[in-house]
C-alpha cells in the first residue's frame, strides 16, 4: 500500500513547497501563493501526496524558488489500490518560472510509470499569481475527480487495441523525436525492450509504458552523426522534460486510437 506523504517528508524532499515569499527578481504585482497552502486545500477535497519532486538549479538565488511537481492520488485509490490510478498533478514555482497549474495523471503500479495525460485530451488549469485562487482551485480538483472513472474506462479501452509488430515500430519510430534531436541517431527497437513479464503484451497501453519507460529512463545507445561518437542516454530528471515526452506520447496514442478504432473518444 501507498502511503501519502508526510509533513515532514514533504518538507525534506522538496523545500520549495515551504517557501514563504517569491523570488526577490518578480514584479510587485506578483501575487504569491504558498505552495503548501494549496496542498492543504487539495487534502482537504481527499487528494492526498504521494510523490514529490524540485528542478535543480542553476542559480543559487534561485534555491527554495524553483519549479516543483507534486502528484496525488485520491482517498479511495489508497485505500482500494487498482493496476492504475488517476492522478492528481500539482506545478508551481516562486520564480516565474512556472504557473500554477493542476492537470491530470495516470499511475501504473507494475512499472511505477508517471504519465501525463495530455492537454488536448484533460484541459489542466492554469492558475495565474494574479488574483484570487481559490474557486480556480476547487473547480481544477472536482473536475479531475469527476473525470476520474472516464479515465479508467479510457485506460481499459486502451488494452484493448492490439497493435501488430509493424504497429508498434510506427509508434517507437514516432517517438524518438520527443527525446532525441535529429542528429542524435537511435534504434526505435530500443525503445520496444519489455522489462518485465507483464509488459511482453501487444495492447496499446502496454506498449505506451514500455515505451515512456526506455525514453524517460535512458539507456538507449545512439551515435551522434555531428561527431561520429556514440552515447548512452540518461535518465530524464527535468520536471519540463518530463511532461513535454509524456504529453507527446499521449497524443501520439491518440492517434493511433482513432486510426484503430475511430469510434474511440479519447477527449474527455
Amino acid at each position: 500500500m501507498k502511503f501519502p506523504l508526510t509533513h515532514a517528508e514533504l518538507m525534506s524532499q522538496a523545500p520549495a513547497l515551504f517557501t514563504e515569499e517569491p523570488h526577490f527578481d518578480v514584479s510587485d504585482k506578483y501575487h504569491f501563493i504558498p505552495t503548501i497552502d494549496v496542498i492543504n486545500e487539495i487534502k482537504a477535497n481527499n487528494w492526498y501526496p504521494v510523490s514529490v519532486s524540485e528542478a535543480k538549479v542553476r542559480q543559487e538565488d534561485k534555491e527554495g524558488y524553483q519549479q516543483h511537481l507534486v502528484r496525488f492520488r485520491h482517498f479511495d485509490d489508497l485505500l482500494a489500490p487498482q493496476d492504475n490510478a488517476v492522478e492528481l498533478l500539482l506545478f508551481n514555482s516562486h520564480d516565474r518560472s512556472k504557473s500554477f497549474s493542476i492537470s491530470a495523471g495516470i499511475y501504473r503500479f507494475v512499472c511505477a510509470n508517471g504519465l501525463v495525460i495530455a492537454d488536448s485530451v484533460f484541459e489542466s488549469y492554469k492558475i495565474k499569481h494574479l488574483g484570487d485562487r481559490e474557486n480556480d482551485v476547487a473547480r481544477a480538483v472536482a473536475n479531475i475527480t469527476n473525470i476520474k472513472p472516464k479515465l479508467m474506462e479510457k485506460i481499459e479501452r486502451l488494452e484493448t487495441i492490439k497493435l501488430s509488430q509493424l504497429e508498434k515500430e510506427s509508434f517507437a519510430r514516432s517517438a524518438i523525436p520527443l527525446r532525441f534531436d535529429k542528429h542524435l541517431k537511435v534504434d526505435y527497437q530500443d525503445l520496444l525492450v519489455p522489462h518485465r513479464d507483464e509488459d511482453t503484451n501487444d495492447d496499446l497501453y502496454t506498449v505506451l509504458n514500455v515505451i515512456q519507460e526506455n525514453l524517460l529512463r535512458g539507456n538507449i545507445s545512439g551515435t551522434n552523426v555531428e561527431t561520429g561518437r556514440r552515447f548512452t542516454s540518461r535518465e530524464i530528471t527535468s520536471i519540463s522534460k518530463d511532461v513535454d515526452v509524456n504529453q507527446g506520447l499521449w497524443d501520439i496514442v491518440e492517434r493511433i486510437a482513432s486510426i484503430k478504432e475511430p469510434e474511440m473518444a479519447l477527449a474527455a
